[in-house]
C-alpha cells in the first residue's frame, strides 16, 4: 500500500479491509512510513510499515 491510498482511506467514510500479515487491520494513524494499527480481532497495536499493508481484494 502506498501513502496515498492511506489517505484515501483515512479522509473516506466507506469501510475499506484493510490487512497486516493476513490479520484484518483499522488505521489508527501515519507518521512518515509508519502506520499504527489495530486489530480487529483483538485490542493489540503495532506500529508496521505502509508497504506491509493491503486490501484484500489487491492481494494476489
Amino acid at each position: 500500500m502506498d501513502m496515498e491510498r492511506i489517505h484515501s482511506i483515512l479522509n473516506n467514510k466507506e469501510k475499506c479491509d484493510v490487512f497486516y500479515d493476513d490479520r484484518p487491520v483499522w488505521i489508527q494513524g501515519v507518521n512518515e512510513n509508519i502506520a499504527k494499527v489495530g486489530f480487529i480481532d483483538n485490542f493489540e497495536e503495532k506500529d508496521v510499515f505502509i508497504q506491509d499493508l493491503y486490501e484484500r481484494n489487491l492481494y494476489n
